[in-house]
């Protein structure tokens, strides 16, 4: 997988994409901590996130996947309807060329088109990558849940960046904007 002759198109995920995508989220789940599964997902998870309606894009170089990043809801109930939670996967050979941007570029734009107003990402730390990534974006620190997850004989921190997509507009009880 040679960076050299890369011609990489940024676009929506298609059913033929699923198996490079699970090939790469395995490689996280059993040998990196970026993701908190132990195990490979299910194909049909994948293909179920294909039919929920959430932005869903991944780097694509001559048919092979090199990337991919994705939104999903925040959590089930549903005041948090406009809220998704963002998440990217590289391939361990397709890293630092920019391809993280990229997806991101057009992720938000999906974001921002539908209407979503506010974008959580949680990452394992350390991981200065990803929160170089998230900062550029516009992403904020939220907070920091210590010691959550117990992979790879450690336990793990997990920052909470947090980026606001819309302006919310006025406060409905007061009329004035949000300070």
């Amino acid at each position: 997988m040679g960076a050299a002759k890369r011609t990489v198109t940024i676009r929506d995920a298609v059913p033929g994409d699923l198996p490079y995508v699970a090939e790469i989220y395995t490689h996280e789940s059993l040998y990196a901590y970026s993701t908190f599964e132990t195990a490979e997902r299910p194909l049909a998870d994948w293909e179920h996130k294909l039919t929920i309606g959430d932005p869903f894009v991944v780097a694509d170089d001559g048919g092979q996947v090199l990337g991919f990043a994705f939104a999903s809801p925040f959590r089930e109930r549903p005041a948090y309807h406009r809220t998704r939670e963002v998440s990217v996967y590289l391939h361990r050979a397709a890293r630092r060329e920019g391809l993280g941007t990229r997806l991101y570029d057009e992720l938000m734009d999906q974001l921002l088109g539908a209407g979503f107003h506010t974008a959580l990402a949680l990452i394992a730390l350390p991981n200065k990558g990803s929160v170089r990534l998230h900062e550029q974006y516009g992403f904020e620190l939220a907070g920091t849940m210590r010691e959550v997850g117990d992979k790879q004989d450690r336990m793990i921190d997990v920052a909470i960046y947090q980026r606001m997509l819309q302006d919310p507009g006025p406060n409905p009880g007061t009329g004035l904007s949000p300070a």
